[in-house]
């Protein structure tokens, strides 16, 4: 039985890894078509001009305003909001569990004070670093997302969850039990998805486009996340 669920979960795992690829795939067409300019992504949201016959009232262009008037803050409530969906659909639908809504408000927490954060700040400081879309300035954002930025982002996430369920004893072992896992889940996914992000996404835009990849991603990453420390 436990052979056959362990199969199961890398299935699941598996299947989870190509929704997020495909969806990657849509998102970063959905950004491009609205921007109208591909190749702008590394120029501040407020100096790209859209006609407002095209644009206006859409929710898209709200999203925009609001990041040039409170980016982290906004930032910040995108990845609240895609944590929470995430842990709940996990919960619902994956593990079929009654809802823990202390568990929701964790994940959703970390994503308000630790991912829309962070992310604001490496990913402006990522494209301050490495200017341009061609092919190696992409690959090398890669490398340096999934090589260096991963495992600092796994040890957080991991660090946060157990600090936030009292059992701050138990983040070494926590760490070292789940990390490499989780970051090998993050390659199967971002690796693919941050190479369409650093060649067609605005900056200002990432945070929103890797929270709809992460919906899919953060189902893995509650999972984990939730798991007990052996």
């Amino acid at each position: 039985a436990a052979l056959l669920l362990q199969k199961s979960q890398v299935l699941l795992l598996r299947y989870r890894m190509r929704v997020s690829v495909l969806l990657s795939l849509l998102c970063a067409s959905s950004v491009s078509a609205n921007l109208n300019k591909p190749n702008s992504g590394l120029r501040p949201l407020k100096e790209i001009a859209v006609k407002d016959s095209v644009r206006g009232g859409s929710l898209l262009s709200e999203y925009q305003k609001a990041l040039n008037t409170n980016p982290i803050l906004t930032k910040m409530m995108t990845s609240m909001i895609g944590f929470g969906i995430s842990d709940t659909l996990t919960q619902l639908f994956i593990e079929k569990l009654d809802l823990d809504f202390m568990r929701i408000l964790k994940m959703a927490s970390f994503g308000f004070l630790i991912h829309g954060t962070t992310g604001h700040f490496f990913y402006n400081f990522l494209d301050s670093l490495l200017v341009g879309t061609k092919p190696l300035i992409v690959a090398s954002k890669v490398a340096i997302d999934q090589t260096c930025w991963a495992p600092v982002f796994m040890v957080l996430f991991f660090s946060y969850m157990c600090i936030f369920e009292g059992t701050p004893d138990l983040i070494i072992k926590k760490i070292k039990q789940d990390t490499f896992t989780a970051v090998k889940g993050s390659w199967m996914t971002w690796v693919p998805a941050h190479t369409i992000n650093f060649a067609f996404v605005p900056t200002d835009m990432r945070l929103l486009y890797i929270n709809t990849i992460q919906l899919f991603f953060n189902m893995f990453m509650s999972v984990i996340g939730n798991k007990k420390a052996a």
